[in-house]
């Protein structure tokens, strides 16, 4: 997308006369012998985005598009309908057609915000908690998953559970429920709960994909190693949910190890003020083994115990609405996305769009992969049916008619456009002569996307840097190339497509693209790039001594003194610099060398010999003379 901004046009001395000359005849008319002031027309408002087309423009001002463009021409702006135009364009332009323009806030339209208002709903209901399982590294996450997965997920199919879903539901029997049996009458049938688990990875190149499961969890359960304790990405997990105002249930994991130090870590708890309640504090503290299964039924309760207290409530009657947790391109599906209902109820069928991308529920499965035909509130499904695969965290809207879908995405994609070229705009002028590789990274998954940003990060020099300009999951957009395009980024493409109108725009404007299918590759590439930027480091190795002892010319042409050797070699060609009272006069190179009549390439030490220098050279007698080489050594990171 280009966008032209120019400054407007300065009046000639003719046509300011004239102007003038006008001005003093509407003083005059206006002049009745009264005091009174002539009446000021208020300008009409226009709320204008920081980027217009020149027909959006025309449309929101009420004038035909013709006597915009020609405002546009008589300002020296050669811009077509279909041209975009900045703010300040704009504002340009509408002084002079008696338009005060404004700034549109970027927000999401009345209808979207309804949609994804869950306070807006009449028939709100119960609906089960959404809880990310976080830990450091080791701490035993994934054993504890498993233990749960295997103890409460419906038998036979806990197995038929792919690598490749990052969420889960599970049902546990109500800890308070009456429970009967006697004289051969069967119990009354337990109350059950169901929770909804988010899986989030531990390893620190996914810092923000952890933070993105703590933003969608309505609790979160901090597991802490009994014999390691409280760690660094412990305090980073602590620190996102507070920032989100998320509850904090916490695990003390591996109490059954001989040097397990439950009092040491429950102190260092404490410091963050994670105090149980065992302590006075009002934190849920729950001791287990992940391993041997004891204590996990007590956290599970406590989960519940939890949810009851926070009255979760949605109304799966309406549209539904939701987050993308995970999407990537299926060979035989297309679109993969796996999203988590947050309100309403999603169907098979059903119009929706995600971000920029939109299309109609083609398949609906649950997290087991099984075919389903509706999804409520807190619930995660796997989702087919979109164009392209969105980006993580872009949140999912449903709709009633397809176009009305179609039409939110491009609005969506709109906005975001603006957003991107707005930010390229903010970038200031230290930045723009800073030397930095700018990279745009699209990569098949969000996991991915995340290890390549943080090993990208880790190349940090004071002569260069890798600036990522933008990042996304899925295909190489058209918003991507018009980017690189602004900002003169390389595009890394990890196990994704190039769009077809991306690809014109990259073959059309030579812009540099890489594609990778291994992410140690990917890094080397992009590393051997920025060490290529970096400017070698410059070496001077000395090669010989000597003194002033004589002048012999010192014309416009050139200078020529004698001098005696004293130390290493002199060489026809070599760098010189001219050391007087300790500091250094003059720097140059050995022109010429000459013993008697004769010119020679080289002298030792011990020698007397005339030097031949460029003109300008400053010397006296008794300097010293310093010979040396340069030479250069590429730096590495």
């Amino acid at each position: 997308m280009q966008v032209v901004a120019f400054k407007k046009r300065k009046l000639s001395k003719k046509e300011q006369k004239a102007a003038d000359k006008q001005a003093v005849i509407d003083i005059d008319q206006n002049r009745d012998g009264s005091n009174e002031k002539p009446e000021i027309k208020e300008k009409k408002k226009v709320a204008v985005p920081e980027v217009v087309s020149v027909k959006d423009f025309a449309e929101r001002s009420e004038l035909p598009v013709t006597e915009v463009i020609s405002q546009l021409i008589k300002n020296g702006v050669m811009a077509n309908i279909n041209e975009n135009i900045d703010f300040e364009t704009a504002e340009i332009i509408g002084d002079d057609l008696d338009l005060q323009i404004i700034r549109e806030e970027e927000e999401v339209s009345d209808k979207e915000s309804e949609k994804l208002s869950v306070a807006s709903s009449k028939n709100l209901k119960p609906r089960p908690a959404v809880v990310t399982i976080m830990g450091h590294v080791d701490h035993g996450k994934t054993t504890l998953l498993d233990k749960i997965r295997q103890a409460h997920v419906a038998e036979g199919e806990s197995g038929g559970i792919t690598q490749h879903i990052s969420a889960y539901q599970i049902e546990i029997s109500d800890p308070d429920a009456e429970q009967s049996s006697h004289q051969g009458k069967p119990g009354k049938k337990k109350k059950m709960h169901s929770i909804t688990f988010i899986d989030t990875p531990g390893h620190s190149a996914f810092s923000t994909m952890r933070s993105h499961g703590a933003s969608i969890a309505d609790i979160v359960v901090l597991l802490v190693a009994a014999d390691d304790g409280v760690m660094p990405q412990t305090k980073e997990i602590i620190d996102h949910a507070k920032a989100h105002n998320i509850p904090i249930i916490v695990a003390i994991n591996k109490v059954d190890l001989p040097n397990a130090d439950i009092i040491k870590v429950r102190q260092q708890l404490s410091e963050y003020e994670l105090i149980g309640e065992e302590w006075g504090g009002k934190t849920i503290i729950c001791e287990l083994s992940a391993k041997t299964g004891k204590g996990v039924d007590i956290l599970l309760e406590m989960i519940i115990l939890q949810t009851g207290m926070m009255e979760l409530r949605a109304d799966p009657a309406v549209l539904a609405t939701g987050v993308t947790i995970e999407s990537h391109m299926h060979k035989g599906a297309g679109a993969l996305v796996v999203v988590l209902i947050e309100n309403g109820t999603l169907r098979l069928g059903d119009p929706f769009t995600i971000g920029s991308v939109y299309g109609k529920v083609r398949i609906l499965e649950d997290f087991l992969e099984r075919p389903i035909k509706s999804a409520g509130p807190s619930v995660p499904v796997r989702v087919a049916g979109l164009r392209s695969v969105p980006n993580f965290g872009d949140r999912l809207i449903s709709f009633s008619d397809e176009r009305e879908a179609k039409s939110a995405a491009e609005k969506y994609l709109q906005r975001s456009k603006i957003r991107k070229f707005a930010a390229a705009k903010t970038i200031s002028k230290d930045e723009k002569t800073e030397k930095a590789l700018n990279i745009i990274v699209k990569a098949d998954v969000a996991g991915s996307l995340e290890a390549i940003k943080k090993s990208l990060n880790e190349f940090k020099h004071p002569d260069a840097r890798i600036k990522i300009i933008s990042e996304g999951v899925g295909a190489v957009a058209e918003s991507d190339a018009t980017m690189a395009k602004a900002t003169s980024a390389i595009i890394l493409a990890f196990r994704v497509a190039i769009s077809l109108p991306a690809r014109k725009i990259i073959e059309k404007e030579k812009l540099s693209t890489m594609a990778y299918d291994v992410i140690y590759e990917l890094v080397d590439d992009v590393k051997g790039i920025l060490q290529e930027m970096l400017p070698p480091i410059v070496s001077e190795t000395e090669t010989g001594k000597a003194k002033v002892i004589a002048e012999f010319r010192n014309d416009k042409k050139s200078v020529v003194f004698g001098v005696r050797t004293e130390k290493g070699v002199l060489k026809s060609g070599d760098q010189l610099k001219i050391i007087s009272g300790g500091k250094e006069i003059w720097r140059g190179k050995i022109l010429s060398l000459r013993r008697g009549k004769d010119n020679v390439s080289e002298v030792p030490s011990g020698i007397e010999v005339g030097i031949g220098l460029s003109a300008g050279a400053k010397y006296s007698i008794g300097d010293e003379i310093i010979a040396f080489q340069i030479s250069e050594t590429k730096q590495t990171l």
